[in-house]
């Protein structure tokens, strides 16, 4: 008895064994210290099938192991001004939402949460603020107290590093910044379509946040870059995000799903599907092998960390101290009063994966690696 294929069919098996085997074939290159050109990145991004991705993801906690071995690094939170005078449309606190509660936390708050994260093990401290127009607008004077805020910080934690997430800093800004010791400087793009960029922050200039991460880069800050999904972005604008990350050199690199918020433009945009958060930071670990790319608290919580380890970060951040009345940004409330974003909370998971926190001098050494060397190259082992 003849069986009739039809050719649809036949051409539907042939593609996937052609695609199957160039995933082998980039994937084993990869592993052998071979880069990632744009064709590649989207290549990557475009993969649907589930086995496939499941390879992409044991290729990048390979790499991942290859570099910085078992150790994972951990970020304390400190969101200490929730008034912002930009109106991204995105954002639980953008200007016009006036249902919104707000806060600015005093010096001796901030101390105290920080004092709290550095007694837990965190690794760095990150400062992070919308653009407060009663701190910005007073110039020079809002520029030094945060400059003097985060040296208060950096001496209450016996020298633990921080990263300023002030939102767009000039050059003025950026340099008393780094008079005072800062190391890390954040300004997350969100995208970089310039077209999606004015429908996420309207009034905004994509060119001057791209600009400040330039020029910090030049100060010798490390500099953090950050992208937003499920916003309306295509698979091909992520890939030319890829490539101007690349461009930036960013030391870290990060990819966080959009939460709808309450009081927003975009409040009953759909929630993503998470998954495509993780075939993103997936690609980013096989593009940056040497870089850090954090798994955010601030998504899904706790219950969301293993997937993104899973996927190849090697930060966890958002970690917030659950007696400092402080809120997160995607997710303003999510574990912190039950105390599930802490150090002693996370440490289980890490373990659960195989993983531990890396130890704060090895942290060190990486930070100083990147700002004299560009990081760990050709494959170099980190032994954290």
């Amino acid at each position: 008895m003849n069986v009739y294929v039809r050719p649809t069919k036949i051409l539907d098996v042939m593609k996937r064994a052609i695609c199957r085997a160039r995933l082998g074939d980039l994937l084993a290159e990869v592993r052998k210290g071979g880069g990632l050109g744009d064709e590649e990145v989207r290549f990557l991004l475009g993969l649907t099938e589930n086995e496939d991705l499941e390879r992409l993801f044991q290729t990048a906690r390979d790499l991942r192991q290859a570099v910085f071995g078992t150790a994972v690094f951990l970020y304390g939170f400190i969101y200490f001004s929730t008034f912002c005078r930009n109106d991204c449309r995105f954002c639980l606190f953008r200007r016009s939402n006036r249902g919104r509660r707000r806060y600015r936390k005093t010096a001796e708050e901030v101390l105290d949460a920080a004092s709290q994260l550095a007694a837990s093990g965190v690794h760095l401290i990150d400062l992070t603020m919308g653009e407060d127009p009663e701190i910005l607008d007073s110039g020079t004077s809002g520029a030094e107290g945060i400059a003097e805020l985060a040296g208060a910080v950096r001496s209450a934690t016996s020298g633990l590093p921080i990263m300023v997430s002030p939102g767009l800093a000039g050059p003025s800004t950026l340099q008393r910044y780094a008079r005072a010791g800062v190391e890390w400087y954040a300004c997350y793009q969100e995208t970089h379509h310039r077209g999606l960029f004015e429908q996420l922050r309207p009034g905004q200039s994509f060119d001057a946040r791209w600009q400040a991460k330039l020029y910090a880069k030049r100060l010798g800050f490390l500099v953090e870059e950050g992208i937003l999904c499920g916003v309306g972005e295509r698979m091909e604008e992520v890939s030319e995000s890829v490539a101007w990350m690349r461009q930036l050199d960013a030391d870290q690199v990060r990819v966080m799903s959009f939460i709808p918020q309450p009081g927003t433009p975009m409040e009953t945009h759909l929630v993503p599907d998470f998954r495509r958060e993780l075939h993103i930071l997936a690609v980013l670990r096989l593009a940056f092998p040497d870089k850090l790319i954090p798994a955010s608290l601030d998504v899904e919580g706790l219950d969301g960390l293993k997937r993104r380890l899973e996927a190849g970060a090697n930060v966890v951040t958002s970690l917030i101290a659950p007696d400092a009345s402080m809120e997160g940004v995607a997710n303003a409330c999510l574990d912190i009063g039950n105390a599930r974003r802490t150090t002693s909370a996370v440490l289980p998971v890490l373990r659960s994966c195989g993983l531990r926190p890396g130890r704060s001098e090895h942290f060190h050494l990486w930070m100083e690696t990147r700002r004299r060397a560009g990081g760990c190259r050709d494959g170099a082992r980190l032994s954290c």
